[in-house]
């Protein structure tokens, strides 16, 4: 499976669209990263442990969106656009990411 943040794939045609496909996912963070976070936004630094949650919930919501185009026979998803969101406050904060993008067929 191609999959592009860009309108096409070089080379190929796209012979059909097959919609959209969306793939989510939301990742609950604990007390004692958000902690550590917030040591770390006071005295500067990255935060690998929110990295790595953030991958991973890009990760799983990239191949959510892959499976949703794979069900319709697309060869490719072209256009993806990845949007994140911070929900909740306080100790219950969750991470949620989003992918979307355009199922089609290559020619």
């Amino acid at each position: 499976m191609i999959v592009t943040t860009t309108d096409g794939v070089d080379g190929r045609r796209i012979t059909a669209y097959l919609g959209l496909v969306t793939g989510e996912a939301i990742m609950g963070t604990n007390v004692f990263r958000d902690f550590f976070a917030g040591v770390r936004d006071f005295v500067g630094g990255r935060s690998g442990s929110y990295e790595k949650e953030t991958r991973k919930a890009k990760d799983a919501a990239i191949e959510q969106m892959i499976e949703e185009a794979e069900a319709l026979g697309a060869d490719a998803v072209v256009g993806i656009d990845l949007d994140y969101e911070v929900i909740g406050g306080d100790n219950k904060t969750l991470l949620m990411a989003i992918a979307n993008g355009t199922a089609v067929k290559l020619g």
